[in-house]
């Protein structure tokens, strides 16, 4: 029963998780955002999930991990801000696109 529980327990959390160096990115999706003083870095993605695994977890674990994933793709380009064009809710998976900037 307790190895159950475990494994139950580790499918709540996301299999990507922040890097201290993430953690501050900002992710926008508002449209209100302007970018006229931010330096442009690329274009970064983020997903969560694989076929043999998204059963194991509910989306919102899915979604969380992504954006972890997101900003750890954001930080290694070394953008402050990810503006957020589109998620993609697969059945298997959740996979995001930005794109990344400097601002501040």
């Amino acid at each position: 029963m307790i190895i159950v529980s475990a494994l139950l327990a580790a499918c709540t959390a996301p299999l990507n998780v922040t890097t201290n160096q993430s953690q501050p990115i900002e992710i926008r999706i508002d449209p209100q955002f302007d970018s006229s003083d931010c330096r442009y870095l690329g274009e970064v993605t983020g997903s969560e999930g694989h076929w043999y695994s998204y059963l194991f977890y509910t989306n919102d674990t899915m979604m969380k991990g992504a954006m972890n994933d997101l900003k750890n793709n954001a930080a290694r380009v070394n953008a402050d801000t990810v503006y957020m064009i589109a998620p993609q809710d697969f059945t298997t998976s959740f996979s995001l696109l930005g794109i990344a900037y400097r601002c501040k």
